[in-house]
């Protein structure tokens, strides 16, 4: 291993605190990061670690070498991925916030694909259903389902609406009956999508016709999957996107009602940190994703 190598597996370690972490984050064996420490120990004459059973630390001597290398190491990673870029090759790492639901559902192939035709990228995925400052947390983008975007420090990019639909189990609905218009839903217990402290509001339209219902029953979550397995369970009727309950319709475990009323769409949208202009790696990734979703139809 050369010695800029070296050097990395060295700041990761001190990052990490711990031999099998930076192993693991760099795809290498601990074995193998022990050897090139001992290696980079005996070239500089001085010991950077101290190791105990619990964790590893820098020596003053790791400390001060390890300021000095640093920036160093961060503008070589720089200057090669701006070199690529020049040449239009799309590398290095991004990393990329995305809901739950979505990263289980939609991501796998896209991410399977990218790879395929872009090996020199490393995507870091973060599944979260809460909301993320991509900016404060280091993201390069995030993936978003939400109404229009009202952020005003991001750039964003609008990909396609997504459809949401009710829906609820046919043993639910055989034995509670099936609600003809909005106002039945007042004698139904409905699964509700909460991310704060407040209960959701189903916004219902069909032509000139508006309905406005409070969901109220025994369950609410954050995450759509867990209200799709609940009504599935016939613990009620949930609002949910077309992608995560498309496969249960299809297997006849839920069926949808009120197919003539219609719930405002949100937006499959990316985010960005304030760029002045994206980075390759982000910008091929994005391409590619809205393609993706485009030949896909999933939403």
């Amino acid at each position: 291993m050369g010695e800029l190598e070296s050097v990395r597996v060295f700041l990761t370690v001190a990052e990490q605190g711990s031999f099998a972490g930076a192993a693991r984050q760099l795809g290498l064996t601990p074995a193998s990061v022990t050897r090139t420490i001992a290696g980079l120990e005996d070239q500089l004459g001085v010991q950077l670690l101290v190791r105990t059973t619990r964790q590893v630390s820098l020596t003053s001597a790791g400390a001060v070498y390890a300021a000095r290398v640093a920036p160093l190491s961060e503008g070589l990673a720089r200057a090669a991925e701006e070199t690529r870029e020049a040449q239009g090759i799309a590398s290095g790492n991004i990393r990329i916030s995305a809901p739950m639901s979505l990263g289980l559902k939609v991501l796998p192939p896209v991410l399977s694909q990218f790879a395929t035709l872009y090996p020199q990228t490393h995507v870091s995925l973060t599944l979260s259903d809460s909301f993320v400052d991509i900016v404060e947390e280091g993201y390069d983008l995030a993936i978003r389902i939400s109404g229009p975007p009202d952020d005003k420090s991001t750039i964003w990019r609008k990909i396609c609406e997504v459809q949401r639909m009710l829906v609820a189990s046919p043993a639910y609905l055989g034995a509670r009956g099936t609600p003809a218009t909005p106002d039945d839903l007042a004698d139904h217990a409905c699964l509700s999508y909460r991310s704060d402290a407040r209960d959701e509001s189903w916004e219902l339209s069909r032509g000139p016709s508006r309905r406005v219902h409070k969901a109220v029953g025994s369950f609410s979550a954050n995450n759509g999957d867990i209200l799709a397995r609940l009504a599935i369970n016939g613990e009620g009727i949930a609002l949910l996107p077309r992608f995560i309950v498309d496969g249960d319709i299809a297997a006849g475990r839920l069926v949808e009602i009120l197919s003539d009323w219609n719930a405002p769409r949100i937006w499959l949208t990316l985010y960005y940190p304030p760029y002045e202009r994206l980075p390759l790696r982000v910008a091929t990734f994005s391409d590619f994703f809205e393609n993706w979703v485009a030949d896909s139809r999933c939403f």
